[in-house]
């Protein structure tokens, strides 16, 4: 157990400085400090997903009995996975405090970095930060200790949310380089649109209609036969979900909507008496 975490503690961080470094020095990229962080931390966030997806489809495809059937490797990827989270909040810190030196805010990120600076994320950046927290010190012990190896199937659908997470990664990216014109930031948002109301906003009605289909019980019946703590942890993880997904689709409103107003409007037919007019 310890091994695994330790593995995971040092396997993010590291693969984030690996990064950062080629990005700086390869040739043809040389990247600023700055820009190399920031895609850096982009990254390792996809990297991480890929393989919280894939041991998420291993383990849900693993499973035919949904509460009884275990796989070795959901705990262990949960054992190897939280230091990510501890790892994302400072990078998240990092890639902030560049963004402020960029937008020409040295004196928040200068004289006082800690008292202005992190304080200035953390507003920024609370609900995410908070999640991380509650990812690390709530979900983590009640995944490897409360669960007592049932509920395997649960957990492995549970690693695929992060299927949504490298198109959200990219545009973030994209975003920062001021590239909402582009095609690539419009098929991305489009994608990013449907992996995160799939993977993320109908994950914990899934899992209820998969544990109705198991229980043959009606779905409506699901939140009364299952543990109040069921109800209130998928309540709670959920709540955030349906947030972000609202700000999703209001960043990708006000995207297509402004593609659509910047057409130029189609040229007028010439009148007879227009000077190339036709009689």
């Amino acid at each position: 157990m310890l091994m695994i975490l330790f593995a995971g503690s040092i396997f993010f961080p590291g693969l984030f400085l690996l990064l950062k470094r080629c990005l700086k020095r390869i040739p043809g990229l040389r990247w600023s400090e700055g820009d190399a962080v920031i895609v850096s931390a982009r990254l390792v966030s996809s990297i991480q997903a890929l393989m919280a997806s894939t041991a998420g489809y291993v383990i849900a495809t693993s499973c035919n009995d949904i509460i009884e059937d275990q796989h070795w490797l959901t705990s262990s990827y949960i054992l190897f996975a939280v230091p990510y989270f501890v790892y994302d909040i400072y990078a998240m810190y990092m890639c902030y405090w560049y963004k402020l030196r960029v937008k020409g805010h040295e004196a928040d990120c200068g004289a006082k970095p800690l008292g202005t600076a992190l304080s200035s994320y953390l507003r920024r950046e609370f609900l995410m930060v908070l999640h991380h927290v509650v990812m690390v010190t709530i979900c983590f012990p009640v995944s490897v200790f409360w669960r007592q190896g049932k509920g395997d199937y649960f957990q492995g659908v549970m690693f695929l949310a992060e299927l949504s997470t490298p198109s959200v990664c990219l545009g973030k990216i994209l975003i920062q380089y001021k590239q909402q014109h582009t095609l690539l930031h419009k098929v991305n948002g489009g994608l990013m649109l449907v992996t995160f109301f799939i993977c993320r906003v109908l994950l914990f009605p899934y899992l209820y209609y998969a544990y109705g289909r198991y229980a043959s019980i009606p779905f409506y019946m699901v939140p009364f036969s299952v543990p109040w703590q069921c109800n209130l942890g998928a309540s709670l993880l959920m709540a955030p979900q349906v947030y972000w997904f609202c700000l999703i689709c209001r960043g990708a409103f006000r995207l297509f909507a402004g593609t659509s107003r910047s057409r130029p409007p189609p040229p007028a037919p010439l009148s007879k008496g227009d000077p190339d007019g036709k009689a």
